[in-house]
């Protein structure tokens, strides 16, 4: 057990007593507001954390002694654990790049809690008239709670590009922690906007942009519960039996059409394996699944179907046909040079039957260590 240490220093005393007085006036802020202020109390915490040198100067163990301290100053309240502490002083560091757009816009950062963050996007930046797109991350991080933070964190690990993708995603999903850490586990962040296309030579802007944003590659199809031998028909029938978690791993937007689609062409019938339409995107989404390699000729089909939506299905306001292509494997090359014979959009993907688990995300399964920490927190 970890003994406590008297420290006499009188900034540091004051210091507590300032940390105890910041967060008692986090406390009385609208309750729709508290969610965003105690985040932004963490942030000024690890900030004091870093800024200050707290540890260089009054050892390693002034954390467990400042936990037990702002404990005594804060009875009942959450969050101030010694573990909690680091978290707050990682959430400043991951950050902190990000908040220096926010710094500028409202001048340095005082001692009282922020009272308006929600509004803060409607200020301007010396020299600019659109608003920043790191300032407008930086206040997104603000509007997810603690224990979603703290989860991509550890998943993170200082990489702020991964932490704020999954701080976007949450946002415009809603996800709960349970939804976050299933994302993370089938490793999201590495799959989506990875598909071979050739968008940028096909679509116009930003259309090309966000339509890369709404692939994945590979595709996880675990929830098709597939084991053994399996032939086309059966794979694709178990993909639509369980079209929720289908459309769920094809993302938001997705609306199903129909499967095996019914195409009149002249005189011959086409069907289209799987058709979408893409609510965000405005347009349709031919989707064929193959369960062998992909080769040449796949993409010239493919390009057929897209091609005959556009003059069959497609309305005139509706933006032109994507077509993605949905295979057991690719050689890339290949596929490459498939994508540039083509004049209509489209897109290469794996899938995979087996879950991605990625090596265990710190933080996510404790280990013997930090259950004996958190108990001497206690």
């Amino acid at each position: 057990m970890n003994k406590s240490i008297n420290i006499l220093d009188k900034e540091y005393q004051e210091w507590v007593k300032a940390l105890a007085v910041r967060y008692r006036n986090s406390q009385i802020k609208a309750a729709a507001k508290v969610n965003s202020e105690k985040l932004f109390f963490n942030w000024l915490l690890g900030r004091d954390l870093v800024e200050m040198h707290v540890e260089e100067r009054w050892g390693e163990s002034v954390i467990m002694q400042l936990s037990k301290d702002l404990r005594l100053a804060l009875p009942g309240v959450d969050g101030l654990s010694k573990s909690n502490i680091y978290y707050c002083k990682k959430f400043y560091q991951l950050y902190n790049h990000a908040g220096t757009v926010f710094q500028q816009a409202v001048g340095k950062i005082g001692m009282e809690p922020l009272s308006e963050l929600n509004g803060l996007d409607r200020l301007s930046l010396p020299g600019e008239t659109d608003r920043s797109e790191k300032f407008q991350q930086f206040v997104g991080v603000f509007q997810i709670p603690w224990g979603h933070h703290c989860v991509i964190m550890d998943y993170a690990k200082g990489d702020v590009c991964k932490a704020l993708f999954f701080v976007r995603k949450t946002i415009e999903n809603g996800w709960s922690r349970a939804m976050l850490l299933n994302w993370i586990d089938t490793g999201l962040y590495e799959r989506e906007g990875k598909a071979l296309t050739n968008f940028k030579a096909t679509l116009p802007e930003p259309m090309s942009d966000l339509a890369q944003e709404i692939t994945k590659d590979p595709y996880n199809f675990a929830f098709a519960g597939i084991t053994g031998k399996y032939n086309e028909a059966r794979f694709k029938s178990q993909l639509l039996k369980n079209i929720t978690d289908f459309l769920i791993e094809l993302g938001t937007g997705f609306a199903y059409v129909g499967k095996e689609y019914r195409l009149q062409i002249g005189q011959k019938e086409k069907f289209i394996d799987l058709l979408f339409y893409h609510l965000n995107l405005r347009c349709y989404i031919v989707i064929e699944v193959k369960m062998g390699d992909f080769d040449f000729q796949d993409v010239g089909q493919l390009g057929g179907y897209v091609a005959s939506v556009n003059h069959i299905v497609k309305r005139d306001d509706d933006n032109p046909t994507i077509g993605l292509l949905i295979c057991k494997s690719k050689d890339k090359l290949l596929a490459q040079y498939a994508l540039e014979s083509s004049s209509q959009p489209l897109g290469i993907s794996d899938f995979e039957l087996e879950k991605l688990y990625p090596s265990k995300v710190e933080g996510m399964i404790p280990t013997i260590r930090e259950i004996e920490e958190n108990l001497n927190d206690k």
